[in-house]
């Protein structure tokens, strides 16, 4: 038996083995000391002088950056901004200054407050945004103390175990020498996760107790498919994985050899699968992976590593770009899905009670016109150079509908009136995340071109379920009953009125709920990139016929575990050698 097995997030798939090399911890221990008035002014000039010392760092390292990490770019100017931030070096200098703190105890001080504001918020994607201010702190604080991340590489490709890990530290090493890596902090939708994924090398983020365990030069394996490293594995574990490791590299040059192929079931029933992404650098991973367009771009991410909000020039600029880029292939850009406390530079935070039921998406752009107009007058320049689309977000009802069509008419007639080109019958779709839009679909259907249903939302908001909460993620089921019946209403609602549906989200690229989508005749699925080779090819391998009837099955069933027993049964008979390469990672979230 190995000598432990850690446990923590995949969030990038596939076997490593290998010694490690292990990246220092950033964590120093932190003194609590009030300081003399006359040493104030050195003490802030310590301070200023680590900010200074660790914004270089990150510009060399941005400066170093090769061609295909160029995403990576855009999260190291964002580390560029956090560094520059008053809600973190500033507020720490006037603690200084007005508490007389020492630097590293002011640093940890307004910390801890970002930390606080943060957990409030109600998207898991901008929560994990405060690993990267954590990631800035813990390197000032380096700093302070005179210290630098170090690590220990040896010759051979290895697996990097670290505290965390950013892209700047990932520039420092030769990429050709990782193999993998592993980390004690982060989350799946974490920068570490996407760097992951980009470098296309397995990865477990959050394997809590790593640091207490690692040990340079150890032997180990990386189950990404499971989530799980074994330190020190016996010879029978090694040769176990080096059996799955070749049958893995063997089945992913398989499917990417048919992934351009359309996503056609056994007897034809076809499905469109497209990408979602957040910035115009991700175009080629889509192209390169086989999706046939961008059915989702997370248009806030551009507006988050800036020093003040972007014009409508700067946005059209971006969004034709990704638009000439995909043509012909669609691109659907989503509106801005900020508020509730995820703050774009120059606004304030609103401090909400329940933030997931606040001033978010297009509640929060109703309310701040200005910059939804300037946004759609953007994408309606975009849309002369492209095949694109454009949906609002979090719709509850008819009103707000109606009112963001109302603020996008005035804005064509705008770039109508000075002569510059838009896409005149540009698609125009909402997002169904809310109960309230299901049992609405069959007005909201008259008013738009598309739906697109935000599963994770969708399961969040009618369960009520926080999927990040430990005590009741365990409730957060994508396959309950409720859910499957809610969707299909959408998608009748949809059909009935002669407007497709789109299912965005984890249910799109999870195996389980596949077939079901398929009994549906969803006609669009939008994905991770990463993921569309192995949906394309099980789509391929499916029947339609069959998916149909396990969607009979499934809406009369009683219980999410009847559903997914029933779907495990007949999946790992059809799919055999998918399972351990696919399906397995699923099996144990359900």
């Amino acid at each position: 038996m190995a000598r432990a097995v850690l446990y923590g997030i995949g969030v990038s798939t596939g076997i490593a083995i290998g010694n490690s090399f292990v990246l220092g911890s950033p964590k120093v221990k932190v003194r609590h000391e009030l300081i003399p008035l006359p040493e104030v002014e050195s003490e802030t000039s310590r301070l200023q002088e680590a900010v200074d010392k660790v914004a270089l760092d990150f510009e060399k390292a941005r400066n170093c950056l090769p061609d295909d990490l160029g995403l990576h770019a855009e999260m190291i100017d964002s580390y560029l901004l956090i560094c520059k931030d008053p809600n973190l070096a500033g507020e720490a200098l006037r603690r200084i200054r007005e508490q007389r703190m020492n630097a590293e105890w002011a640093l940890e001080e307004s910390v801890a407050c970002l930390a606080e504001a943060f957990s409030r918020l109600p998207s898991l994607y901008i929560r994990d945004r405060f690993e990267d201010v954590r990631i800035i702190s813990d390197r000032i604080a380096q700093a302070l103390n005179g210290n630098t991340p170090a690590v220990a590489i040896g010759e051979e490709k290895g697996i990097l175990l670290a505290y965390d890990l950013s892209p700047a530290d990932v520039v420092g090493l030769s990429t050709g020498h990782m193999e993998s890596f592993v980390t004690e902090c982060g989350g799946k939708t974490s920068h570490t996760g996407i760097l992951a994924r980009s470098l296309h090398i397995p990865a477990i983020v959050g394997a809590v107790g790593l640091c207490q365990q690692m040990r340079p030069g150890e032997l180990l394996i990386v189950d990404a498919f499971r989530s799980k490293v074994l330190l020190g594995p016996n010879q029978a574990e090694i040769e176990e994985y080096l059996a799955l490791r070749e049958e893995h590299e063997q089945y992913q040059k398989r499917i990417h050899v048919l992934s351009s192929y359309p996503a056609e079931s056994e007897d034809g029933q076809r499905v469109t699968v497209l990408a979602n992404i957040e910035s115009a650098r991700e175009v080629e991973n889509v192209i390169r992976a086989g999706g046939e367009g961008v059915g989702l771009v997370r248009t806030e991410f551009g507006y988050m590593a800036r020093s003040a909000i972007p014009a409508e020039a700067e946005l059209a600029e971006e969004y034709m770009r990704l638009a000439r880029r995909m043509h012909p292939r669609k691109v659907t850009f989503r509106t801005l899905d900020v508020g509730a406390g995820k703050s774009i530079v120059g606004r304030k935070t609103l401090d909400e009670p329940n933030p997931a039921l606040g001033l978010r998406a297009i509640r929060y752009c109703l309310r701040h016109q200005d910059i939804l107009r300037t946004q759609l007058r953007a994408i309606l320049r975009a849309s002369a150079f492209g095949n694109v689309a454009l949906m609002f977000p979090l719709i509850s009802g008819l009103s707000e509908l109606r009112q963001a069509k109302s603020i996008l008419n005035e804005a064509m007639q705008e770039l109508d009136a000075v002569n510059i080109p838009f896409d005149k019958n540009l698609p125009v779709g909402i997002m169904v995340e809310l109960p309230s839009a299901v049992f609405m679909a069959d007005i909201l259907a008259r008013e738009v071109d598309f739906f697109s249903i935000g599963s994770n939302d969708l399961v969040q908001y009618s369960l009520g379920v926080d999927r990040d909460n430990s005590h009741v993620s365990y409730l957060h089921q994508p396959l309950h009953p409720a859910i499957i019946r809610a969707i299909k209403q959408v998608v009748d609602m949809a059909h009935k009125s002669g407007i497709s549906v789109c299912v965005c989200g984890e249910m799109a690229a999870d195996p389980y709920c596949l077939p079901i989508l398929l009994g549906m005749q969803v006609d669009e699925l939008s994905l991770a990139p990463q993921s569309i080779p192995a949906v394309k090819h099980l789509v391929r391998r499916s029947a339609g016929r069959e998916c149909r009837e396990l969607l009979d099955y499934a809406l009369g069933a009683s219980t999410a575990r009847s559903i997914i027993d029933m779907l495990r049964q007949t999946i790992f008979s059809r799919f055999p050698e998918d399972v351990a390469f696919f399906i397995s990672q699923q099996d144990g979230n359900l």
